[in-house]
Parts: structure tokens; sequence; C-alpha cells
């Protein structure tokens, strides 16, 4: 069988696994995912690789190396996805990182430092809010009391996921590896937006990677008779949730050319009707940039606006902070190898920033990281259009081959 079949079978294998009928949902902690996670460790048993699962749920395959104490060098993403999302998302870096293996076996090439393949747990926030927490969680950075109260759109809490998948929430920590050093982390992944189709470049070497802050707002007005009270009288939660969620735009839009963006993704009116007036509505904010002045600026103008909006319509408004973190800087050298393999490859690249988050801004603490991304069709992602195409998953498995092959034999030996 050749590679693109071979790696075509693969990635078809990973995303059968699939709860919804459009696109594709294996969200964190589910049986869809779990399942997956599960096919994956055995198709790694497969390739001779010794397998663990970690207290976080994050699935650790090793290649040994001749050298058992060097350092490992480490291929990265995660399998889970959003609610109907698309097919390339994340498992195109954990299938990329077996695919490398594969290639190795095949070649029969020994290493001196061993190969890990991580697919991180829960890299994806549409669950319950919070993005990356199996990679916090084995950099030692994952701040668990913030997590377990939790809830997701069917009210579970993230301590009772965990749970279900025998998992234990209070031995979340024990999954880090903060004292270890990695020889280096790479991650292929899907741009998931337009740069590189519009440049006609085949990979974009990443030189950072903008970081969210994460919010759940609550606006609590008065529940009331849509027919009996005067509007002069009303305490409508929606209609103040509006007025923050256009001051929000309004915010970002003022320090776009910082890159700097913002959503409300989630706005949910519980026990809501046609013929009520809205007493509470729940807001689920993402405001990131690379620039943390800039994040600053917009969160600022949020707080102000919550303050106007709760004094003028007499509202109640909580903000909770779920999770919050610092733009990342990659590895100048990781970076300038990769480059030098896309010249001897005669490949068109791009330097570029990441806007979208990433298990790699975790691994950072654990040694020198890259990133690099293939394009994505009309830069669709988190939808069931999503695509790259194969020859272009298989140019950038070629390119992290010669990276991570680079990083894994010591030339001093």
């Amino acid at each position: 069988m050749d590679r693109k079949r071979r790696y075509e079978e693969l990635l078809n294998n990973m995303n059968q696994y699939n709860s919804g009928s459009k696109g594709i949902t294996r969200v964190a902690f589910t049986n869809e995912e779990q399942a997956c996670s599960h096919a994956f460790m055995r198709l790694c048993k497969n390739e001779g690789l010794e397998i663990r699962m970690d207290y976080a749920g994050n699935i650790i395959a090793k290649r040994e190396g001749k050298h058992k104490k060097l350092p490992p060098v480490v291929i990265g993403s995660h399998l889970d996805t959003v609610y109907q999302g698309g097919k390339y998302d994340g498992v195109v870096g954990v299938t990329a990182g077996l695919e490398v293996i594969k290639r190795l076996n095949e070649q029969k090439i020994e290493t001196d430092h061993p190969i890990e393949i991580i697919s991180f747990a829960c890299e994806e926030s549409s669950r319950f809010g919070v993005s990356t927490v199996g990679s916090k969680a084995m950099a030692g950075t994952l701040q668990k009391e913030k997590y377990q109260q939790l809830k997701d759109k069917d009210g579970i809490a993230f301590e009772k996921a965990l749970s279900l998948c025998a998992l234990r929430f209070d031995q979340l920590d024990l999954a880090s590896r903060s004292q270890e050093r990695f020889k280096a982390f790479f991650e292929l992944h899907i741009e998931q937006g337009p740069i590189l189709i519009n440049n006609n470049k085949k990979i974009g070497i990443v030189t950072g990677i903008a970081a969210p802050v994460r919010l759940i707002i609550e606006v609590k007005g008065a529940a009331s008779h849509s027919g009996t009270t005067p509007m002069n009288m009303r305490k409508d939660a929606l209609l103040g949730a509006s007025e923050i969620a256009l001051a929000l735009e309004a915010a970002a839009k003022q320090e776009q050319h910082h890159g700097t963006v913002a959503t409300i993704g989630v706005l949910s009116i519980p026990m809501g009707a046609m013929n009520v007036v809205p007493g509470i509505v729940e807001m689920k904010v993402d405001i990131r940039s690379t620039s943390i002045v800039s994040r600053n600026k917009v969160l600022d103008a949020l707080s102000k606006k919550l303050d106007d909006v709760k004094e003028r319509r007499g509202l109640e408004i909580i903000s909770q902070e779920i999770s919050k973190e610092d733009p990342v800087h990659l590895s100048e050298e990781l970076s300038l190898q990769v480059e030098k393999i896309c010249q001897d490859k005669s490949l068109p690249y791009q330097w570029m920033q990441s806007g979208a988050g990433h298990d790699a801004m975790n691994m950072t603490s654990l040694g020198p990281v890259s990133l690099i991304f293939i394009p994505s069709l009309n830069g669709i992602s988190h939808h069931p259009d999503e695509h790259t195409d194969l020859d272009d998953i298989l140019t950038g498995i070629d390119v992290l081959e010669a990276v991570v092959l680079q990083q894994a034999v010591d030339l001093s030996s």
C-alpha cells in the first residue's frame, strides 16, 4: 500500500468515531472521543510503541531510541472536536505523528532520542468553555479549581465527565511533567484560516500564538409576561446582553490592527419562551490577541459596558473569568530548521502567527516548540466544510518527518 492510501485510511479510521450526522462531533470525554482514543492506542501498539494514558486522559505513545535517558522528541495534537466540526482539525496532527513512526519503522531507522506521540485530552473549549486542558495538565499549569463547577450544555459537570472516563478530578495534577524536559515539540495543524491558500503557500511556519481570555457573563433581570409588562417597566436581560455584545464587537474593531478578536460564542436564555421577557441570559465570551495590551483594552471596554448596562437597566451582572493565558512565542531555532527543509524541498512557505490556540503553546515550558501549518480550503474550520487536500497533508508530514529526524538523531555521537 502506498503512503497516500495508507494515510487516508488512517485518517478515515479515526473519523469513523462520530456522534453526529453533520460534520464530525467527537467531543472531549464522551464515548466517541474515548473510543477514538483507544483505537489510536491500538494502532500505536501495532507499531511497537509503548502506550499509556495519564491522569488527565492524555495518550502518550513512545518509540524508544538508542539512549533511553535522552529527552524525547515529541509530536502532539488532539483527537477531540467541536460540535459539528471538520475532519482535519487536531486529528491531522495526531495521525501525522503515527505516519512518521510508520515511515521510520518501514525504513528501519533507529533514532538516538526517544520519539513520543501525544494525543492531548480536551483541546477544544466547546464542551466546558475551557481549552487545552490536557496539555495544561501536562505542563503543570492547570488551575483546576476554576473547572470543578463547569457544566456542559446538558448539565454534566466537568468532574462527572472525567469520572465517566475512569479519571479523577483530584488526580489531574499527577499528569504534570513539569520536572521533565523535551528535546523538541512539534505540532502539525491545519491553518484554520485563509492566508496560506490566498498566498499559494504550502507550509506556514508559526512564530507566535495568540492567547484567549474566556469569561462567563450572567445577566439577571426579571422574567415577566410579554403582554402585560409595559416597556418602561421591564428588566429585560436579553436586551442588556445585546448591548454588551455590540459593545464588545466595537471594542474589538478598535483593536483589529493588532489582530485582536472577540466573540460571544454562546448566548442562552434558561426557561426562555416567546411570551416571557427574558429574566436571565448567559453569555460565553472569548477575547484573544498576540498583544496583551490590546487584549486588555478590549477587556477594559467590556468591563465599563457591564457597569453601564447594570446601572441604566437595573440589571444584576456577574462576570466570571474561567481562563486567561499569555501569548506565546515559539522556538526561532526550530523555525529556522523548518524553513531550511522547505527550501531544500522547494516548498513555498510563509512565516506567520496563529490566532487560534493550540496545545503547542502549553509545551513551551517543557522545551523548544515548533508549530507547522498546512493550508485550509477557503480558511474554513470548526465546520463540516473544513477541508485540507490530502497531498497538502502529506507535504506537511514530509516536513515533519525531516525535522523530527534532525532532532532525534544525535549527529555528534
